[in-house]
């Protein structure tokens, strides 16, 4: 049996429900053309260096789901190689769910979404957590974020792939309103000394 990078997700079962509920013959198209990308390209290297958060998913040993959002200033999340991404794991309400899920299971999955550009990636991997060493803070550490760093998570890529926009709903963030508003005053002083300018020639 031929075995497709999206398999991953798209187990037997899974399978038969789009057989079922009538996608299976577009997702057996997309498994022929190539499935999913298993390294990270230089699209989803751009990608990644642009967003501002993600949520890591973990699952315990028992099959219990955990979701945890991680967010930092734009680059947070480094690509190292084409199959491994890595951030600093700064220190928070120290319940260490995440850590322990992947020294139980070190199968885990990162979903990003931009909403300005209504656009998410899921990406399938393992990763796991390694103690904080000084030495990596110059190759990932963001230069304005000023939490205590306690780990670092290394997430190895198996697959990714990218959603439509359906349902994504426009957000922008907060930096991006008020530089636009900073812009737009900016133009109307300009065009109103231009004004004035006329007014007294």
């Amino acid at each position: 049996m031929t075995s497709y990078s999206s398999d991953i997700a798209f187990t037997e079962t899974v399978k038969a429900l789009q057989a079922q509920k009538g996608s299976r013959r577009a997702y057996a198209a997309m498994e022929r053309n190539g499935s999913w990308a298993t390294t990270i390209t230089p699209e989803l290297a751009e990608f990644i260096a642009e967003q501002r958060s993600l949520f890591l998913a973990t699952v315990n040993a028992e099959g219990q789901p955990y979701i945890q959002h991680r967010g930092g200033a734009p680059g947070f999340v480094r690509v190292l190689d084409p199959n491994t991404l890595a951030f600093i794991d700064f220190s928070g309400n120290r319940q260490y769910i995440s850590s322990g899920n992947l020294q139980e299971n070190p199968k885990a999955h990162l979903f990003l979404i931009d909403y300005r550009r209504r656009k998410r990636v899921k990406i399938w991997g393992e990763a796991a957590m390694q103690p904080f060493d000084p030495e990596w803070a110059e190759r990932l550490q963001p230069i304005d974020d000023s939490g205590r760093p306690e780990q670092i998570l290394i997430f190895k890529v198996h697959a990714w792939d990218a959603n439509c926009p359906q349902h994504i709903p426009v957000r922008f963030d907060a930096e991006d309103v008020l530089a636009a508003l900073q812009e737009k005053d900016r133009r109307i002083a300009e065009l109103e000394a231009k004004l004035a300018s006329l007014d007294r020639s």
